[in-house]
């Protein structure tokens, strides 16, 4: 295809007063949302909570980060957006898959299936 004879090659030029538009940003305080998780099982027909030693580390683990205030793990979290894992747990299932030896993250999800102390 060639190229008509009346087509401008000239490069045309830009507006020299380009007017730019100013974003001021807002900070949206938004509280954290978290997928509900109930650490009692109170759904099942028995209880798991009774297969689980008295002394045994999950326990102890799950009375430690019991013990911190929920405004320490909220801190880091701006809010808004798909409903995420509540913290507490994750942080007891990572200490938990850590004391067992257990650091990849395939590892640590099939610890979470598979044994009775990580619910």
């Amino acid at each position: 295809m060639c190229t008509p004879k009346n087509y401008n090659t000239e490069q045309t030029s830009l507006p020299l007063a380009i007017q730019e538009e100013t974003v001021v940003s807002r900070e949206r305080k938004l509280t954290p949302t978290f997928i509900p998780y109930n650490n009692q099982q109170s759904t099942v027909i028995f209880d798991i909570q009774e297969l689980i030693p008295p002394h045994h580390v999950a326990r102890v683990i799950d009375q430690m980060i019991e013990s911190i205030e929920d405004v320490v793990f909220f801190e880091q979290y701006r809010g808004g957006g798909r409903s995420s894992y509540h913290p507490k747990m994750m942080t007891k299932v990572i200490l938990y898959a850590y004391s067992q030896k257990v650091y990849s993250c395939r590892e640590i999800a099939k610890l979470v299936e598979e044994n009775i102390p990580m619910y």
